[in-house]
């Protein structure tokens, strides 16, 4: 049996390497979801923003409002889609012990690992939602800023952008996340 010209060859076994190398993603590790999948669907996008909706046209004292994992797991699948780069693939949005994790994949050249993003919503007296981001890891190192601003601005969209404005519409007064959802508690403005 003849020898490969490639295993004759140290210098076209390494040129070889990488250009397979850089046609492809280099997984680097990173955060792991849990086992659970929350499955994205135009469906449950369209709901969240329905109930919105459906929360700032209600002519009451107080509004209550439940969004699911799902939902946000879909809205940010749906907003992420849209981006020709996007920074975050296959999101995954956790909603247990009073933290928002969200976890997905995200890419920086060849390089792609696993990154996490844990946030605590903070109530302002005036009625507003902040966003605390408490975690940001990227692989095995931490987050780069790009990441951690996109999503808190994503995050702030979704609460009071395009889902309804509720810096004009309603004032919070409890914003609780346990057990896979967010109860949101308001009167109107």
């Amino acid at each position: 049996m003849r020898p490969s010209k490639l295993g004759s060859n140290p210098f076209l076994l390494v040129v070889s390497i990488a250009a397979a190398g850089l046609a492809c993603q280099i997984r680097v590790g990173g955060p792991e979801p849990p086992a659970e999948i929350i499955p994205a669907s135009e469906a449950s996008a369209t709901e969240l923003a329905d109930n919105w909706d459906s929360a700032l046209a209600l002519d009451i004292d107080e509004v209550t409002l439940v969004i699911s994992e799902q939902q946000l797991t879909s809205f940010l699948s749906e907003r992420f889609e849209s981006d020709e780069e996007p920074i975050l693939q296959h999101p995954q949005v956790f909603l247990r012990d009073g933290e928002i994790r969200i976890y997905g994949t995200a890419s920086a050249g060849v390089f792609e690992a696993g990154a996490l993003l844990s946030i605590q919503p903070i109530v302002s007296s005036g009625g507003d939602v902040e966003f605390n981001i408490t975690t940001a890891e990227f692989g095995p190192v931490p987050a780069p800023g790009a990441l951690t601003t996109v999503l808190s601005e994503l995050l702030t969209e979704a609460f009071t952008g395009t889902l309804g404005s509720m810096a004009t519409g309603i004032r919070i007064t409890s914003f609780d996340i346990a057990e896979g959802q967010i109860v949101i508690v308001g009167s109107p403005r």
